[in-house]
């Protein structure tokens, strides 16, 4: 079980971040101040663009989660100097390998960078011929096999690099389905309840006819303990946001598993120039800024952070409640935005407004607020709003509500 005490003894143990990358002509304070300095510019104001509270969720659309001042450091810092990437890869992909107690890790260009260069250090390992061959699979192995009710449209990042996507519904079908072909099998971790070959089952069938296994958990942080449960479980990939609950980079994800097939995904990225995978470039910048995000995630008080969502849901929810004819529901998905959420309803006899037109106005109104929800609800988490917005958002769901 992780605890708190081991995390901060692993952390403390490593060096700091300017190690990696030697001595810059600014010292840290200077770095510290530029990164918490506000820009002179309103440059969101200057292209006419309306900024919102974010009570939806670490949307891509939205673009995401916002990043700590240390991650921000760490960004401004990556801009002083210039350093090897490959050699900074190297070094970063060890650091997280140990603060995660995996075998091998790499920062990736997102979730979905991680699934495309995953499967093509699968389907090439390191041969070189194949590297530049992708994604014409001709002659190598290109079937993975995939529970119909894990296809969401992002096996689309296994497709891109050549793979063949062979569908099946149960652990029979699975093993019927493996052949010569075969060169993974991916699961998705959101649709964990929807599949009928459990992720325990789904490892062990891979292991029994040694193929390779990759779980998709972008969205899977938190619990913070899912950084470290799969690759336990026996997964030989495992694909992490890295802008989501870890809160780096929106454009940075993490790869972790196991090294030889890591290494081989590497062979598919920039500097390299004549790959599958020279679009899905992630600069210094962005490699530190994630594994500073990683290293902060790891430190928090996460008991502490959960409790303020569930505060802070509770303060709108009762808000809401206090309009006659709403009702709350206060939940918290199994897999994937593991946060508390709320999903507010009423009798529009009494409230006589649409859902969609509630959100709409809490959108156009002032401050903007984004929300998510159905036909006749109003989804909302807290866990992307700067403390104490959830006190305006709770106002306003009110009055849209009240006066209706």
């Amino acid at each position: 079980m992780l605890t708190r005490r081991k995390l901060l003894k692993t952390l403390s143990s490593l060096p700091v971040v300017g190690g990696l990358v030697g001595t810059g002509l600014l010292t840290p304070q200077m770095i510290q101040a530029a990164a918490e300095t506000p820009a002179s510019r309103n440059f969101f104001k200057e292209l006419g663009l309306r900024t919102f509270i974010n009570a939806a969720g670490t949307y891509t659309s939205m673009t995401g989660s916002q990043m700590p001042k240390e991650v921000l450091s760490a960004i401004t810092f990556g801009a002083t100097e210039y350093v090897n990437l490959d050699e900074l890869q190297d070094k970063v992909g060890e650091r997280i390998a140990e603060l995660l107690d995996c075998e091998y890790a790499t920062v990736s260009s997102g979730a979905f960078g991680a699934m495309s260069i995953g499967m093509a250090g699968v389907l090439s390992g390191m041969d070189q011929k194949i590297v530049t061959q992708l994604p014409d699979t001709t002659g190598i192995k290109n079937e993975v096999i995939i529970q119909e009710s894990h296809n969401i449209g992002y096996s689309k990042a296994l497709t891109n690099v050549g793979a063949k996507l062979v569908w099946v519904k149960t652990a029979k079908d699975l093993e019927k389905a493996i052949n010569k072909n075969t060169a993974m099998l991916w699961y998705l971790n959101a649709n964990t309840d929807q599949g009928e070959i459990s992720r325990e089952e789904f490892v062990a069938l891979g292991k029994k006819h040694n193929i390779p296994t990759f779980i998709d958990c972008a969205a899977d942080v938190p619990p913070v303990e899912n950084l470290f449960k799969f690759t336990k479980m026996g997964f030989d990939l495992v694909a992490f946001s890295g802008g989501k609950g870890i809160r780096g980079p929106q454009s940075a994800g993490l790869l972790l598993g196991k090294r030889k097939y890591i290494e081989a995904a590497r062979l598919h990225t920039p500097p390299r120039g004549t790959t599958i995978g020279r679009g899905m470039k992630v600069n210094k910048e962005e490699v530190l800024g994630m594994l500073v995000a990683l290293e902060t995630y790891l430190q928090k008080d996460h008991d502490a952070e959960w409790k303020l969502w569930e505060d802070q849901i509770k303060l709108i929810s009762d808000s809401a409640l206090s309009v006659d004819g709403v009702e709350t529901e206060i939940h918290v998905p199994p897999y994937a935005n593991h946060v508390p959420s709320l999903k507010i309803t009423w009798n529009q006899n009494k409230v006589k407004i649409s859902a969609k037109e509630a959100r709409k106005q809490l959108q156009e109104g002032h401050p903007s607020i984004a929300t998510v929800g159905g036909e006749d609800t109003i989804g909302i988490t807290t866990w992307m709003m700067v403390p104490g917005q959830e006190r305006i958002v709770a106002h306003r769901v009110k009055e849209v509500l009240e006066n209706a």
